[in-house]
C-alpha cells in the first residue's frame, strides 16, 4: 500500500510566483497573453503564480522576457539578509490573498488623509492580535 503525500508548495516557489503575478499585473498583461508568449497554457501560468508548480530556469527566462524585465528583477526578493528575505517572502505570500493587489492599487491612489482614515477604520475592524502581528512585520 503506497501512501501519497500532498506536499505544500515551497515558500520560495510561492514568492517567485507572486513576483511574476505582481509584475504581470503591473504591466497590464493577462495570464493568457503571458501563456501565449511562453508556450504554455494559462492554467500553467496560474500554477506558477500560486507556487503549485516550480518554474524551471529556461521557463523563467521566457517569462522575464515576456514581462519585459530581467530574471533578477523577479528574484530580488531572495537577495536580502535572511531576516529581510523572510519579511519579503511573507509580503509576497500575503499579496496572493484575493483582492490584495487591487486593494493596494486603490490605496496608492488615495490622498494621504483618506489613507489615514482607511487605516484607522481597518484597525477598528481588525482583532487587536492581528494588527500587532502586521505592525511587527
Amino acid at each position: 500500500m503506497s501512501e501519497t503525500s500532498v506536499k505544500a508548495p515551497d515558500p520560495m516557489d510561492i514568492a517567485l510566483g507572486a513576483a511574476v503575478r505582481i509584475r504581470r499585473r503591473t504591466i497590464g498583461m493577462s495570464q493568457e497573453a503571458l501563456a501565449d508568449q511562453c508556450g504554455v497554457s494559462f492554467q500553467q501560468i496560474q500554477k506558477y503564480e500560486n507556487g503549485a508548480n516550480r518554474i524551471s530556469f529556461s521557463r523563467l527566462v521566457l517569462i522575464a522576457r515576456a514581462l519585459k524585465c530581467r530574471v533578477t528583477d523577479l528574484m530580488d526578493v531572495f537577495d536580502g539578509p535572511d531576516k529581510e528575505t523572510a519579511r519579503d517572502l511573507d509580503l509576497l505570500t500575503r499579496m496572493r490573498t484575493p483582492g490584495a493587489l487591487e486593494l493596494l492599487t486603490a490605496y496608492e491612489r488615495l490622498p494621504p488623509e483618506a489613507r489615514s482614515s482607511l487605516v484607522g477604520l481597518l484597525r477598528a475592524l481588525t482583532p487587536e492580535a492581528t494588527v500587532k502581528q502586521v505592525e511587527a512585520a
